[in-house]
């Protein structure tokens, strides 16, 4: 079976024991209980029973429902806890959003309110309470754009990285040709570019673990190959971690020589066995 590095950009904490065995499995069995699942759901319910809602927040309820609908298929078929937990994630998102745009709605109200009762109040009063009204709706606003904007950030992030999702979570591999020579574990100086956009994806997003995984090709020992391997994972990770990224999100792993995407028979398909899979 093939391996390929992966990213999970799954918000909720990962165990390690969870994630290494999703990852000799390909697909975790289905857990008792998802937290991340729980919690969109109480969102989700905690958005449809906001009176404003249907009139501010139309668009964000229908994502919010067809994300929790999506998650909640996943958790039934027995889908991976990745898959379940990314998401409800985006059900979660998108019920923070639909608030913040019902918040903003209800301030609006406010200030229409306020504006029909200036006529009846004294001028200090009036302007006092226009002025509070409008600070909720500024308020508010910045609040639905940021919750709007962060999204947009994380998914423009996700495709720069060029993640694919699998059974284990969103996966990206980095790129052979710029990792490793033969029988090395020293980082090329070209693997800079690939690992900073990885770190700066990590800063971004506080939350997201990540599985390094490292792979050699055939040539020398299966057991030399094997402590190569990890020492390549570790290797990307000491460099996420001068980059600012903790190892209590980082976990590496040592896979050897017993997963080829390419033929050992060529150069070229063992330059691209000397790799390393992340898994978000």
């Amino acid at each position: 079976m093939r391996f390929q590095r992966t990213i999970v950009f799954a918000p909720a904490l990962l165990t390690a024991a969870g994630l290494a065995a999703a990852g000799m499995s390909g697909c975790a069995s289905r857990p008792q209980h998802n937290d991340q699942l729980e919690q969109a759901r109480t969102n989700v319910r905690s958005l449809e029973q906001d009176p404003d809602a249907q009139s501010a927040a139309q668009q964000q309820l229908r994502d919010a429902h067809a994300d929790l609908q999506r998650a909640d298929d996943a958790f039934d078929q027995h889908r991976s806890s990745e898959e379940v937990t990314h998401l409800a994630y985006l059900a979660d998102r998108e019920a923070d959003t639909g608030k913040a745009l019902a918040e903003e709605y209800r301030a609006h109200q406010q200030l229409a309110k306020a504006n029909e009762e200036r006529s009846r109040i004294l001028l200090d009063a009036r302007t006092q309470e226009a002025q509070r009204a409008n600070e909720q709706a500024q308020n508010a606003r910045e609040q639905a754009q940021r919750a709007q904007g962060e999204l947009q950030k994380e998914q423009q992030e996700l495709s720069d990285l060029k993640t694919r999702q699998t059974q284990r979570g969103l996966e990206l591999t980095l790129a052979s040709d710029l990792l490793f020579n033969t029988g090395s574990a020293e980082l090329k100086p070209g693997a800079t570019l690939q690992i900073n956009r990885l770190a700066n994806f990590m800063r971004s997003n506080p939350r997201a673990r990540v599985i390094i995984e490292g792979y050699t090709d055939t040539t020398g020992t299966a057991a030399h190959n094997e402590q190569l391997s990890q020492q390549r994972a570790q290797a990307v990770a000491s460099a996420l971690e001068t980059q600012g990224v903790t190892m209590d999100r980082v976990q590496t792993i040592g896979r050897g020589q017993d997963y080829p995407v390419a033929s050992n028979d060529s150069s070229a398909g063992r330059q691209q066995n000397r790799r390393v899979d992340v898994i978000l």
